[in-house]
């Protein structure tokens, strides 16, 4: 598949799907939820990442985990600063990952170079706004609501088609209030208000979303669909969040050839490696589909 290209104002062009690692500044994160609360550990962890292979780091100090309760905006900004600044002082490309438009200009100050709002601007008022004053990429994420009670918001007639039409009437709405169109990076959201049958419906259908026209930002890993499907034979028990990264790679490969534009991992190095694989076997692909066929001599 042609990868679309699709340039976002101060982050380059990769010629591939890019890697976002995650850099989880919480106590509460489903999967790794205070491996990286003190600021020293996860700066770093986003230096590890970068070393091997992330292009992009996403810092977060509020756990969007099913049932997670926010966190004060204070102590948001508290846990994610230093760790921006000194990722990006280091010379490390940094997304910020909050619904708060006071963190999200913060941080932009400090060095970042993303907005990565999981509400996709509907949590504050003022973050689309906010994005637009800092002209930054903005990620607009599905969201149907917090995530103190996102299971209870899954439900759709056509998860593909309503999941894309909700993301565009958002588009929409930031568009409105200021950001430039060229600013927008898409993400369906997987895990938030879904059911395991919405995500991998929504994996499979990726090449509907350019239709929007906008960079797909996909983030699967260790979610709880991976879980689910690679349950305990016996038991029926779902494997374990930080068991699912061998998964989270196939699923952010298969991203990639469908032509999303980054996919978003807990541990980076093999799917760093897995989108470096899909590229060359792209480009050589287009190479040899170029070469010009010539009639073989018959004997």
């Amino acid at each position: 598949m042609k990868r679309p290209s699709h340039e976002l104002p101060g982050v380059p062009e990769w010629g591939r799907c890019a890697v976002m690692g995650i850099v989880n500044v919480t106590p509460d994160s489903f999967s790794d939820g205070g491996r990286w609360l003190d600021p020293g550990r996860a700066v770093d962890r986003g230096l590890l990442l970068a070393e091997q292979g992330a292009d992009i780091v996403d810092v977060g100090g509020e756990s969007t985990r099913p049932g997670a309760t926010r966190v004060s905006e204070e102590e948001e900004l508290r846990r994610v600063l230093p760790v921006v600044r000194a990722l990006a002082d280091r010379g490390v490309l940094v997304s910020i990952d909050t619904m708060r438009a006071r963190v999200a200009e913060t941080a932009v100050e400090a060095g970042a170079r993303i907005v990565n709002d999981v509400s996709g601007g509907r949590a504050d008022p003022g973050m689309a706004h906010a994005a637009a004053r800092t002209g930054v990429p903005f990620v607009v994420m599905h969201w149907r609501g917090q995530s103190a009670r996102m299971d209870e918001l899954a439900g759709y007639e056509d998860v593909v088609a309503d999941v894309i039409r909700e993301v565009e009437r958002q588009m929409d709405a930031v568009v409105s209030a200021g950001v430039d169109p060229s600013q927008v990076i898409v993400d369906p959201g997987l895990g938030f208000a879904k059911r395991r049958q919405d995500d991998w419906a929504l994996l499979a259908s990726l090449e509907a979303w350019t239709a929007l026209g906008r960079p797909v930002l996909v983030a699967a890993s260790r979610k709880r669909f991976l879980g689910e499907l690679l349950a305990d034979p016996a038991t029926g028990e779902a494997r374990p969040a930080g068991s699912r990264d061998a998964a989270t790679a196939a699923a952010s490969v298969l991203a990639a050839a469908r032509g999303a534009w980054a996919v978003r991992v807990h541990e980076v190095r093999d799917t760093a490696d897995a989108v470096r694989v899909e590229a060359a076997i792209r480009s050589r692909g287009a190479a040899v589909l170029r070469q010009p066929v010539t009639a073989g001599t018959s004997s």
